[in-house]
């Protein structure tokens, strides 16, 4: 199946199985590629999760936000846990057609774990391609990152102060997840994302002035969302930008644990946050090691 910029088209199951806004209480991203270098925690903290019912006009936006807490690494998220100790940057993730927040546990759990807090909307339509080719899911993800940069200044809320709103945001996501993602650095800009992780997505429009670190991933034997419309749209993409491709892969078995080069996905995925966001080096100097397997391709312009 062939898809084409813009172009309405229906989906298969894509589980794994723009605006420019203001940004809440945080320094314009543009400063953040001079951002000083820094560490990303190194140990897995445990898992914490709260539900948020929000809204963008009609459309509702439950979401669950994945957060570091004290404890035990390992196991099921700990529903209203106590925040970690520290403040952590936003990186959030989009599902794929016919999911919601919890379809992508080993994500959305590890950006918790590695020291990030991930808000996870399940949008309201989730099988209209059609809404997000009409940019409706990439709205919705700005207000959900508008939303959650609110929590660090809500009374009462345990992820006041907790919340890292100098560092911009991430934003990353699955199929039709990952064209949200894409449109968020194309045709619907959000200026405060400083890095996205668009995943066997298409190219939804040409690149706007907003800056943002962009990965993408995919895997070359995809039947959905072809590796050439991905590979389109980074090409269209200034530095700095990468491309983990699985070799023989299809829609998004690399994103399951035990896939044989899942740890690929998983490394250069949580890697690219920690470069981006907390503006670890150590991190970026990874990448090219953390990628590399038998079963996978990377390249990247990282200046």
């Amino acid at each position: 199946m062939t898809m084409r910029r813009r172009t309405l088209l229906g989906l298969g199951a894509a589980g794994v199985v723009g605006m420019s806004a203001a940004l809440v209480g945080a320094a314009p991203v543009q400063a953040r590629a001079f951002r000083s270098a820094g560490q990303a925690p190194t140990q897995p903290f445990a898992i914490g999760v709260r539900e948020y019912s929000w809204s963008r006009g009609g459309r509702s936006l439950f979401t669950k936000v994945f957060y570091p807490t004290a404890g035990s690494p390992g196991g099921d998220p700990i529903p209203n846990a106590p925040v970690a100790d520290g403040v952590f940057p936003i990186a959030e993730f989009s599902h794929g057609m016919g999911c919601n927040s919890d379809c992508y546990a080993s994500q959305t759990h590890g950006l918790a774990s590695a020291g990030f807090i991930c808000p996870a909307p399940s949008f309201s339509d989730n099988t209209n391609i059609g809404s997000v080719y009409g940019g409706e899911w990439s709205r919705d993800v700005s207000e959900v990152i508008t939303q959650t940069l609110a929590l660090n200044n809500a009374s009462g809320d345990p992820l006041a102060g907790h919340i890292d709103t100098a560092a911009g945001v991430g934003v990353s996501g699955h199929s039709m997840g990952g064209m949200t993602t894409h449109g968020l650095v194309s045709a619907w800009p959000d200026d405060r994302i400083a890095a996205a992780v668009p995943i066997a997505c298409v190219d939804m429009g040409n690149p706007t002035s907003a800056f943002a670190n962009v990965l993408f991933i995919h895997g070359d034997q995809d039947p959905t969302c072809q590796i050439s419309s991905a590979r389109q749209a980074y090409s269209e993409l200034a530095a700095p930008k990468a491309f983990l491709t699985h070799l023989g892969a299809d829609h998004g078995g690399y994103l399951v644990p035990g896939f044989p080069t899942y740890a690929q996905t998983e490394n250069t995925f949580l890697d690219w946050f920690r470069w981006s966001l907390y503006g670890d080096t150590a991190a970026r100097d990874r990448l090219p090691a953390g990628a590399t397997a038998n079963g996978t391709s990377w390249e990247s312009v990282m200046e």
